[in-house]
């Protein structure tokens, strides 16, 4: 015998459309409370929107590398330096090239903006150096240099051409007295490496072996590079930020100090930047203070090893390793044992140059210098009245979309309705929530995006609401009809919304600049508009086909049988038959 059909639900039936309503409101509330706890409460602008900064940057080679600035060159500055602006949160930021020698980045005005312009044409050029001479930096007169002969004995010529001492400053309470002169020329001879066809100014000297005297070569730059750092003031930002230009990685090299508290002679360097792997900023809870910790690749672990070696058996101050980010010192730690792996930069830092210093290190060194031809402020004047046209547009294209509902679809204009209220609101606040998460921006091809969405979500409810009446035609009461028409209008509105969104994730990922902006917002809108209609729209409709006002096919309901141009004596008929109310006739 067959089992009864008495609790069997049509097809596509939702057995509580009330609790999945009550669980929707829900969500939707918690989000709009997460974006009002978080304290965004509205989207964040574009630049067009906004306003913001745009900075002309002009590349500047240094010395004998003119060809340098090419085109890889170039394109390769544009990829890192968006990559940092979006390490730092700031969406829809655009750089590009502009000629052959200059970029353009526009960088809207908002949350970490500022941070973004300091960032994007840092060079990030890192050396680790060994320290040979440490002395006061301030703009205060240095003290009389007190003489002491060089190690040989023989004298530095000076740029006359005279035999004079080298000279050593004497000691302060910010300097470190050392055997300048000794360290220096000591230096520039340990630059040469062993080879068999060592040169006379460049002696390969075994471990343990005397020391040779230095040639006239060695003194003669020892004596220049003395002089440097006797002159060199760097109570200044524009003097730290020139004290190491244009020298290479094998150079000695003067430097300053980023806040200019001292002055160092340091050594060619041992490691470099592209030997970090990684970097990141953390707190040392120990000492509280914030320190960026770097793990470098296999090489750079062997190089930190062994320039670590080395240095652990000086004395003060040549046993610190300077660690110096574009020709100014971080910081410069002594070392006291052997070291491989991993380092980190402790100095005056707060989180945020903490974190714009492993933003750079992680992101990599630029190939070329920059510096900044133009700062201009952008307004947000014209974008302001293109969004206020734009907003006008949108407005009067929704009043059409609910006229038009109104008029032909009656009482359903009011589910229609309220799903475009629930679709806006979740829009307006994931929109709020991304601009802190992801750094989304609303730029106004965003907003035509969201307007564009309207259409796409309005005609989810159409498809909807034409299979419903279709099952009405067919001589079906409402509440079968609700339910028999959702299964194919849902393989319709995934379809259509599948395509949608498809495009928008091909133009997402084919474009750039402003134009992802309104891929990401159609994206968004797209899958929103599953999700309401799922969620929202299905179980009001359910709900509704429970009110009399539309079961009995009101004319005003929208689903009115004679206009639909159904028979009501048909469906009677089949009512009558398939299932008798009155027990006599039973």
């Amino acid at each position: 015998m067959a089992a009864p059909k008495k609790g069997r639900r049509p097809a596509g039936a939702q057995g509580r459309p009330g609790r999945t309503l009550v669980l929707f409101l829900i969500a939707m509330v918690a989000l709009a409370g997460g974006m009002f706890a978080s304290g965004h409460n509205t989207p964040r602008l574009g630049i067009d929107l906004a306003g913001g900064t745009s900075i002309t940057l002009k590349a500047k080679a240094e010395p004998g590398q003119e060809k340098a600035i090419n085109k890889a060159n170039m394109d390769t500055a544009v990829s890192i330096m968006n990559r940092r602006v979006n390490g730092l949160g700031v969406s829809e930021a655009e750089v590009q090239t502009q000629g052959s020698s200059n970029i353009i980045v526009n960088i809207p005005k908002g949350t970490n903006s500022e941070q973004a312009r300091q960032q994007v044409g840092t060079t990030a050029k890192l050396y680790f150096r060994p320290v040979l001479t440490e002395a006061a930096g301030t703009a205060q007169k240095q003290p009389a240099p007190s003489t002491s002969p060089s190690p040989s004995g023989s004298k530095s010529p000076d740029k006359n051409g005279d035999k004079k001492p080298s000279s050593t400053p004497k000691a302060t309470p910010d300097a470190k007295p050392t055997p300048q002169g000794r360290a220096v020329t000591d230096a520039l001879k340990a630059d040469a490496k062993p080879s068999p066809k060592a040169t006379p100014t460049t002696p390969a000297t075994p471990p343990g072996s005397a020391t040779p005297p230095p040639s006239a070569s060695d003194q003669a730059a020892a004596a220049k590079i003395q002089k440097q750092f006797e002159a060199l003031d760097c109570s200044t930002k524009e003097s730290r930020s020139k004290a190491a230009f244009g020298t290479k990685a094998t150079d000695m090299v003067v430097a300053c100090s980023q806040t200019g508290d001292a002055k160092y002679i340091l050594g060619p360097a041992e490691v470099d930047g592209t030997d970090v792997k990684k970097a990141k900023a953390v707190i040392d809870q120990q000492r509280g203070m914030w320190i960026v910790q770097m793990d470098f690749t296999g090489k750079g672990s062997k190089k930190f090893q062994t320039i670590t070696g080395k240095l652990s058996k000086q004395q003060s101050p040549q046993n610190q390793f300077a660690i110096a980010l574009d020709g100014q010192v971080v910081s410069a730690p002594s070392v006291s044992t052997t070291l491989s792996g991993s380092a980190e930069i402790s100095g005056s830092f707060t989180q945020r140059s903490a974190t714009d210093l492993a933003n750079v290190l992680s992101y990599g060194a630029l190939p070329l210098s920059f510096v900044e031809q133009s700062v201009t402020t952008v307004t947000a004047a014209l974008g302001a009245d293109q969004l206020h046209a734009g907003l006008i547009a949108g407005a009067i294209g929704l009043a059409l979309v609910i006229i038009y509902l109104v008029i032909y679809y009656r009482g359903l204009a009011l589910v229609a309705i309220m799903s475009l209220a629930v679709s806006a609101i979740l829009t307006y606040v994931l929109m709020s929530l991304l601009g802190p998460a992801i750094g989304f921006a609303l730029n106004l091809p965003a907003v035509c995006g969201a307007i564009v969405a309207i259409g796409i979500t309005a005609d989810s409810f159409i498809v909807y609401f034409e299979r419903i009446r279709d099952e009405i035609r067919e001589g079906r009461t409402l509440r079968p009809a609700v339910e028999r028409a959702w299964p194919r209008a849902r393989r319709t509105i995934m379809v259509s919304d599948f395509v949608s969104f498809l495009a928008a994730a091909v133009l997402f990922i084919v474009t750039v600049g402003k134009v992802q902006g309104f891929a990401f917002t159609l994206g968004l809108t797209t899958l929103l508009d599953i999700v309401v209609v799922f969620l929202f729209t299905k179980p009001v409709m359910t709900l509704l086909a429970r009110k009399k006002f539309f079961a009995s096919g009101h004319p005003w309901s929208g689903l009115d049988p004679k206009r639909l141009g159904a028979k009501p004596p048909l469906r009677r008929a089949r009512r009558t038959s398939s299932a008798p109310t009155d027990p006599k006739e039973a």
